[in-house]
């Protein structure tokens, strides 16, 4: 029974992480567009919000009963090669989700020298990770 409200647990804590890396990089987008003083600020709190309250919290818990999840089964590891590309596709959007920490300071400061079009392009990121995790422990294919 722990297991399985475990389990729930890390997939209601992921699908919050995966809100905020879905949003931010949108807000990136709004925000490189952005051309007035008060429309920048604005956008530098919303980020500064959403990755510290939200993303933050939200990538650390999912991590933490994904954790839980492997000590109560460690098992999973003979299961197939799914569970090694999947955690791989993990550490992949860890650097993803601090890659975004990045970006928000550098638009707090001032010094985005990227366009709207990049982030248009970046915000697709976490959902092909996204799909390939669900693909990878749905099908188990390997």
């Amino acid at each position: 029974m722990l297991y399985l409200w475990l389990k729930a647990l890390h997939i209601i804590s992921m699908v919050c992480w995966f809100a905020g890396l879905f949003y931010l990089p949108r807000l990136f987008v709004y925000h490189a567009q952005s051309e007035d003083t008060v429309s920048k600020e604005r956008f530098s709190i919303m980020e500064r919000k959403l990755y510290r309250g939200i993303m933050g919290p939200a990538m650390i818990a999912t991590l933490i009963f994904g954790i839980a999840l492997i000590a109560l089964n460690p098992s999973i590891f003979s299961q197939g090669a799914w569970i090694h590309a999947k955690l791989t596709l993990v550490v992949i959007l860890i650097g993803y989700h601090h890659m975004c920490g990045a970006q928000v300071k550098r638009f707090a400061r001032g010094e985005n020298t990227r366009s709207h079009v990049f982030y248009r392009w970046f915000n697709e990121v976490p959902v092909l990770i996204l799909l390939a995790i669900v693909i990878l422990v749905v099908v188990q294919p390997f």
